[in-house]
Formats: C-alpha cells, structure tokens, sequence
C-alpha cells in the first residue's frame, strides 16, 4: 500500500515536475527571442542610419563637388569678366588716343584752311581793285597803287621827307591817271616844303589848286604857297597869294590862318 501510494505520489510529482517545465519553457524561449528582435532591430537601426549617414556624406560631397565647380565656373566667369574688362579699357585707351589724334588733325586741317584762305585773299587783294576814300573823294585803286600810296605817307608822317618825297614822285610816275593824284600834289608839296625845295613845293601846291580847286586841300595848298614865299623872302608874292585865298575860300581854317599871317607881314 505504502508502495502504491509512494508510487502514486512519485507519480504524481513527476507529472507536477513536467507540467512545470512545460509552462517554464515558452516563457524562456519567448525572452530569447524578444532579445534577438531587439538586436536585429538595433541592427537594422543602426544600419539604416549608417546607410544613410553614407547617403548624406555621398549627397554632401555631391553638394560639395557642384559647389566646387559653381564655384570654379564663377572664378572661369569672373577672368573672363575681368579680361573682358582689360580688353575695353585698352578699346577705350585706344579710341581716346584715336580722338586726340583726330582732335589734333582737325585742328591741323582748320589752320591749314585758315591759312589758306588767307593766303587767297591776300592773292585776291593783291590783284582785286579796291575801293578807298581819300580827302572825301571815293575810287577805286589797284591793290599795288594803294600800297605805294600808304607807304609814301608813312614815310612823310616819320619826318622822312626826302624818302617820302621820292616816293610820291615815283607814284606820279607810276600812276599818272591814280584817284589819288590830287592828295599827292599836296603830300609832295609838304615832302618838298620839309626837305625846303620851296621852289619844288610851290610847284606841287599850284598844281592842286589848278587841278582842283574844289579839293579839300586848296585853301591849305595856297597858304603853303605863300609860306614857302615868306622863306624865300618874296613878301610881295606872299601877300598875293594871301589874299588869292582870302577871296576865293574866306571861310576856311586856312584863310584865318592866312589872315594872321598877312597881319605879321606889315
């Protein structure tokens, strides 16, 4: 009986014993497998980030790379800029140099013509006969004869009377028919009086006055006259040739004159 109930209870125990194992073994196996999923996916994780931490370094260096090159374009564009820049300002060198020396060149050209048409009218004044006015009298006159004609006269007014004289004589020579004959007669008259050929001047002087009596000069002319006879001692003929004025210009400066003088003869 002991035997059958020891046995009952050994039995007994035993089964406790495997049931016990039974529940205990799919506890245990189910905390290794938990623990192995947690690893793969620690693995996983870390996998995944390491895949794409070499995602971002490959993406950055990529980023780098075109930046790099952006950047190396930039610099290629920037020379290129910059020669483009030394190639206008050497253009603009150039073209203000090219300016200057077309600046220098019109100028060159405009005195050139300046000239030049200077020198044409001095050609065309040369051979042009001019029209001039002289003691009220207006005509024309060859160039070459006026010359001659202003050249005499400032020869007279520098007191140069012999040179002034010769000149005018030389005119007369010249230009017989000249508007001009008439001031000559006079101008020679005062050369003759300056260099004291009275003789000479009274000649001129009487000339003018037979030429033209309406000249401008005639009352002047005939006070010479009588001036030249007052140096010559010919009182006689002065006082003559005083009162010729007197009678046919009375009211001219001359005849004033004339008249003081005739005064200092008595």
């Amino acid at each position: 009986m002991r035997r059958v109930i020891t046995s009952s209870l050994t039995g007994r125990w035993a089964a406790a014993v495997v049931l016990a194992a039974l529940w205990c073994a799919p506890a245990a196996h189910a905390g290794l497998f938990d623990d192995d999923e947690a690893r793969r996916a620690i693995l996983d994780l870390r996998q995944k980030l390491e895949q794409n931490g070499e995602q971002q370094r490959a993406r950055q260096a990529e980023l780098n790379t075109q930046l790099l090159d952006q950047i190396a374009q930039l610099k290629r564009s920037l020379l290129d800029l910059n020669a483009q820049l030394e190639s206008l300002r050497a253009d603009n060198a150039r073209l203000r140099g090219q300016d200057e020396q077309l600046a220098r060149d019109v100028s060159e050209l405009q005195r050139r013509l300046k000239d030049t048409q200077q020198g044409v009218e001095e050609r065309v004044r040369k051979i042009e006969p001019q029209k001039v006015v002289v003691e009220g009298k207006e005509f024309t006159a060859d160039p070459e004869e006026k010359r001659q004609y202003d050249d005499a006269i400032v020869q007279l007014r520098k007191g140069d009377f012999a040179a002034a004289a010769q000149a005018l004589s030389a005119f007369q020579r010249r230009w017989p028919a000249s508007g001009y004959s008439h001031s000559v007669l006079y101008w020679l008259g005062n050369a003759q009086y300056g260099k004291r050929d009275y003789k000479e001047a009274i000649a001129s002087f009487r000339a003018l006055v037979a030429a033209e009596p309406e000249h401008p000069r005639a009352p002047e002319a005939l006070l010479s006259i009588a001036n030249c006879q007052i140096e010559l001692r010919d009182t006689k003929a002065a006082r003559k040739t005083i009162g010729d004025l007197l009678k046919a210009y009375p009211a001219s400066e001359a005849a004033q004159a004339g008249r003081e003088r005739l005064a200092a003869l008595k």
